[in-house]
């Protein structure tokens, strides 16, 4: 099963662990998270369903593709880890 992992310090604004689902897409892995936790998919999600600027997902090392869909594949053995982006300089 993939696993949806948040950082430490997403942790510190939101009650949120580390989840096993069974899912293809990113779009599938992060429903099944936002169903046991509903009220993480408003600080996540935008209102048109698209990744928050100020979040960042990485799916097995790499940046997420599809912001938009989210419709990245995933394989069982697949990391999906999600941040708070950084921004500045």
């Amino acid at each position: 099963m993939a696993q949806v992992r948040f950082t430490p310090n997403l942790r510190r604004h939101l009650v949120v662990e580390t989840a096993e689902v069974s899912a293809a897409t990113v779009s599938e892995a992060l429903e099944a998270v936002f169903s046991r936790n509903p009220t993480l998919r408003s600080y996540l999600l935008d209102d048109q369903g698209r990744v928050r600027t100020h979040v960042a997902v990485y799916v097995d090392g790499s940046p997420l593709r599809d912001r938009v869909r989210l419709a990245d594949p995933l394989r069982a053995e697949s990391e999906v880890q999600v941040m708070q982006a950084l921004s500045g300089g």
